[in-house]
């Protein structure tokens, strides 16, 4: 925890001792602290990452921080309180990743490729046991999380399809309601993933296919033409 708190500021007025340093100080301090707060959660979401949810206990993140368990408390009400905060700090980087992806593309074609590239590499980042934790021992943080990403895809993908259709590359006569649900259906296909895993498909191939599929469908000629340019550009390099 040393660590964290000597990143707060260059200043060595600012580095703080947490034995020295009363809970309830270092409690207010923490808590007024957002870029901090953001810190610590990182920290434990790496350990949960590593060895999993549901091994790492509470003793375990007090000593990963260097604090007292009766001081980690005062952070976090409890396990599940914590869980939930790691969730939600993780969807909260999917979003903002997500989010400049859509502001540094040129369109709406290579927003959505640049997106599923996104969504691969966090994929494959993922620790399968954490989510079988979530699953098995935190069904209600899960299936708000399942809910909180589906409804994120949905809206990007709706959001994709409009800008497409502006932009002149997608058909005028789409109906974006349905298709972003179709899309969104697809995606969520998770044990038709793992199927096709055993096979040794690769999330990149997968997604890739996902990709092209879903634009041939919803371009129109200029659309498609310039997936085709796009493709073999990518392919050259």
């Amino acid at each position: 925890m040393r660590k964290i708190y000597n990143n707060v500021s260059k200043k060595p007025r600012k580095l703080f001792v947490l034995n020295l340093f009363p809970w309830f100080i270092l409690y207010k301090f923490v808590h007024s602290n957002k870029k901090l707060m953001e810190e610590v959660i990182l920290k434990i979401s790496q350990l949960y990452m590593k060895y999993g949810i549901r091994s790492v206990t509470m003793d375990d993140v007090a000593k990963e921080l260097g604090i007292s368990k009766k001081t980690l408390y005062q952070y976090f009400k409890d396990k599940d309180d914590l869980v939930q905060k790691v969730v939600s700090h993780y969807m909260n980087m999917l979003m903002e990743g997500l989010n400049k992806l859509e502001d540094n593309t040129n369109n709406a074609i290579e927003n959505l490729l640049q997106m599923s590239r996104y969504l691969t590499q966090m994929l494959k980042q993922a620790n399968t046991s954490v989510t079988f934790d979530l699953q098995k021992y935190y069904p209600e943080i899960w299936s708000k999380t399942i809910m909180n990403r589906m409804e994120l895809v949905y809206e990007l993908t709706k959001s994709n399809m409009l800008q497409g259709i502006k932009e002149g590359l997608y058909r005028s006569n789409l109906d974006v309601d349905i298709i972003a649900h179709l899309y969104l259906f697809r995606i969520e296909m998770t044990k038709l993933f793992e199927k096709m895993q055993e096979k040794n498909f690769s999330f990149e191939n997968i997604f890739k296919e996902l990709f092209i599929y879903h634009i041939r469908g919803i371009a129109n000629k200029k659309g498609i033409e310039y997936l085709e340019k796009k493709l073999n550009i990518d392919e050259r390099q």
